[in-house]
């Protein structure tokens, strides 16, 4: 069995895509997931299944389908990549609530970083199937950045990508 993290795009944020985490437990478990657990309710979940990652995915985009009536995207890591994730943040030295990781469902393009626009103090740098950003004191909530490379992405803060390790790797 391999420990996995799954991290829903645009749920329970800003109003939008409502599901209980209550739901999603359901739904990880219907696919015949085991060890179920969320984390915050922004579409956090890790487990434990005998499939592969790419079957994972399709099994969570399946079921959010159905649950939304449209598609939902659905990054999955699994417990190691997930805590290299952590380990391969390159703004170690900022507060883990103003870096993110953007996961990615295939290596960022090289030239992400030159596509982005409206920069105002923002760091980006590339990952391995993430887009890592370091925001200013202002945090995200008031950044105009805009990363054309991330958008089918979901970008989760420092301290929910250590966490979500840490519950994955306990599995």
């Amino acid at each position: 069995m391999t420990a996995y993290v799954a991290l829903l795009r645009a749920v329970n944020v800003g109003g939008t895509g409502k599901l209980p985490m209550t739901e999603l437990v359901a739904m990880c478990e219907e696919a015949g997931f085991e060890k179920v657990k969320t984390y915050i309710a922004s579409g956090n979940v890790v487990f434990t299944s005998g499939k592969s990652e790419k079957a994972v995915k399709a099994a969570l985009e399946k079921a959010m389908h159905a649950y939304a009536g449209k598609p939902v995207g659905v990054m999955v890591r699994t417990a190691s990549e997930m805590a290299a994730i952590a380990k391969a943040n390159p703004f170690a030295k900022a507060p883990g609530n103003r870096v993110v990781a953007i996961l990615l469902d295939a290596a960022p393009p090289k030239d992400a970083i030159d596509e982005a626009r409206h920069i105002d103090g923002e760091e980006v740098k590339l990952g391995k199937r993430e887009i890592y950003v370091r925001y200013t004191d202002h945090g995200m909530g008031q950044s105009k950045l805009v990363i054309p490379a991330a958008k089918a992405g979901t970008a989760r803060n420092m301290n929910t990508v250590a966490k979500l390790a840490e519950m994955a790797v306990a599995l």
